[in-house]
């Protein structure tokens, strides 16, 4: 969701006098993918804290900095923000200043009991500007800063976190400056995410490493419950009850340039050509040179996944269809019964959990709140939970017993493209790995399944190579106000995945059903012009469900709907009852996905360019959704 930006160096740095205001906006221009309807910025110099911030996007606010420059400082913190407590205008937007103006906060997260704290603190004589819980939250900061001792200067900033840290519920992160500290931002989290980055006379937050990643590979991860003092030269890391901690440092691989358009016309455009490789990279290293799976670097040990009895998969959105997928190759594959749960149900189900079961989590940035809290609540029942994400040294991953990184490299379009293709990829080696484990008998068809997944990159590239066709016809369903997406097996996954891609990007009506379940209801909704794209199953690999798909789009033509069918090359059948036909190379029907799902991500992205949407920032949207 919001993305922050810290950032201090040393005044005499050679870089200039405006490298923190060059630092923090780049930063945020970086994190523009978070989503977010407002900016601010403030600026901590030798006159005090100077604050910009304007409604809407990023140039808004870089126009407020041309017009009228702040100050030159070596001390910055920036923000982007996505409206929870009050409207997306100027005066909500962050950073909020308190202390009469000589301390600036920004927050991510939402503060839960933000209401009470601030009819306490009115009562105490506090007036509020905004309808924001990060203004209560600077008031409260401002007002412990005020009862501390200052003969504690140099930790008294730091100390008056933790303080109103114990008085805040709910997730948050929180980034502060204060005037009698002019080299000095403090910061602290709790269920929200916040990472350090190292540099030479200069130090980094970032709500991810992508706000730091031109300047420093080097990285720490802060931990739930902690507070940062960071000056130019020197990180120090304590929990909310003041105790010292040695923050886990990693190495940041992320290419700055991979979150640059790169000469494409958006990054939704660049990531879904990204995919190839992004598969490629994700598969590198799983499969060994007698064609056997490997997970040596997931650290999850051989012998529980032997003796699992049940595998539950929990996911919001996007990565939930990737968990639908995964049911049917585990089951298949492995034997192991897969329940899929949305990550924001599954506690307050009451599911049976126990030493044998293992909870697969699957989150793209790692800080996904629903699938947070319910990893927290699974391993709190004694099961085992395996990760699988995009984003190292998130909090998933941290609080996860084993995880399995995906490679897609970093995804800035807010609708998933390449994310979702290596997580159905890294869930399909999860298959085939506990496949051979258990040795439940389809040796054959793993080893198949394996070799045609080391093929599935240049098959990727083979479907994408049909762009302009689907271009055209996006041209052509530009005006449909509603479309409508079945498949059977893992192509009901893909439907729900088109259908979401569609809603997300062009702001269309669109529904993803089980072919199965269109005559229980939803044929209601056919009438001659009505838009309905068919995933068809390969005539080869599942005739049976091809044949009853195909008995579905003779019921669908019969009412005069219009079918578009993504089908395998050479189904001479679907030819004749499609009124336009998205070829695709055969494959084995549980790899399918990996290939069903591309014509749908460029035909939601082209109907949204033909009706002039922003695909790489959707309305309503964000990237990382780290609220509850």
């Amino acid at each position: 969701m919001c993305g922050i930006v810290g950032y201090v160096g040393k005044e005499d740095l050679a870089w200039g006098e405006h490298r923190a205001v060059g630092v923090v906006m780049g930063g945020l221009r970086r994190l523009e993918y978070r989503g977010y309807d407002s900016a601010g910025i403030a600026l901590l110099g030798r006159e005090g804290i100077n604050v910009r911030k304007k409604a809407g996007k990023l140039g808004n606010l870089e126009d407020a900095l041309t017009s009228n420059p702040l100050p030159s400082a070596h001390v910055g913190i920036g923000h982007t923000r996505w409206a929870t407590h009050g409207a997306p205008t100027d005066g909500n937007a962050h950073p909020h200043l308190a202390d009469h103006g000589r301390l600036a906060v920004v927050h991510n997260g939402i503060i839960e009991n933000s209401a009470l704290l601030k009819r306490q603190l009115e009562a105490a004589g506090h007036a509020f500007s905004s309808d924001t819980d990060t203004e209560v939250a600077a008031a409260l900061l401002a007002d412990a800063y005020r009862t501390l001792d200052p003969e504690v200067a140099d930790d008294r900033l730091a100390e008056a976190m933790r303080v109103a840290c114990a008085k805040l519920e709910g997730s948050f992160t929180l980034l502060a400056v204060h005037r009698d500290h002019p080299g000095l931002i403090v910061a602290a989290r709790r269920n929200s995410p916040l990472v350090i980055g190292r540099g030479e006379g200069e130090n980094f937050l970032g709500s991810d490493v992508a706000a730091f990643a031109d300047f420093t590979r080097y990285a720490i991860e802060l931990g739930q419950d902690q507070v940062v003092s960071l000056t130019s030269d020197k990180v120090t890391i304590t929990d909310f009850s003041g105790a010292e901690i040695q923050g886990q440092e990693f190495h940041v691989d992320w290419d700055p340039s991979a979150v640059t358009k790169d000469g494409y016309p958006s990054f939704m455009a660049k990531e879904i050509q990204e995919q190839p490789d992004a598969v490629r990279r994700t598969l590198q290293g799983k499969v060994d040179a007698q064609g056997r799976i490997t997970l040596a670097d997931t650290d999850i040990e051989a012998d529980f996944l032997m003796g699992l009895k049940k595998v539950i998969v929990i996911a919001c959105g996007t990565a939930s269809y990737s968990g639908q997928i995964a049911k049917y190759a585990i089951e298949r594959w492995a034997r192991v019964p897969v329940e899929v749960d949305l990550a924001h149900e599954f506690r307050y189900r009451s599911p049976m959990l126990d030493q044998h079961t293992l909870v697969l989590a699957i989150s793209q940035s790692g800080e996904t709140m629903d699938t947070l809290m319910a990893v927290r609540y699974a391993r709190e029942q004694g099961a085992r939970v395996l990760a699988v994400c995009n984003t190292p040294g998130a909090t998933i991953p941290r609080e996860s017993d084993a995880v399995f990184y995906t490679q897609a490299g970093p995804e800035v379009a807010v609708a998933s493209t390449k994310a979702f293709l290596t997580q159905v990829t890294a869930v399909l080696i999860l298959a085939l790995y506990l496949a051979q484990l258990r040795d439940v008998g389809v040796g054959a068809e793993i080893g198949d399944a394996v070799e045609e997944l080391r093929g599935i990159p240049e098959k990727v590239k083979q479907v994408l190579a049909s762009e302009r066709q689907i271009k055209d016809l996006a041209g052509a369903l530009a005006g449909a106000p509603a479309v409508l997406f079945i498949g059977r097996h893992v192509g009901y996954p893909v439907a729900l995945e088109g259908a979401l891609k569609l809603k997300e990007l062009a702001y269309t009506h669109a529904e993803g059903f089980a072919a199965g379940e269109l005559k229980h209801g939803p044929i209601a909704l056919l009438e001659p012009g009505q838009v309905v794209v068919v995933i068809v199953p390969s005539p080869i690999g599942s005739p049976i469900l091809h044949a009853k798909t195909m008995s579905t789009i003779q019921e669908i033509k019969a009412r005069g709907a219009t079918i578009i069918g993504i089908a395998e090359e050479g189904d001479s059948v679907v030819n004749t009852w499609a009124d336009e036909v998205v070829a695709l190379p055969p494959t084995h029907p549980l790899l399918a996905p990996l290939l069903t799902t591309v014509p749908l991500q460029l035909l939601a992205a082209h109907i949204a360019l033909a009706r002039g949407m922003d695909v790489d920032q959707p309305r309503n949207l964000a990237k990382s959704v780290t609220v509850e």
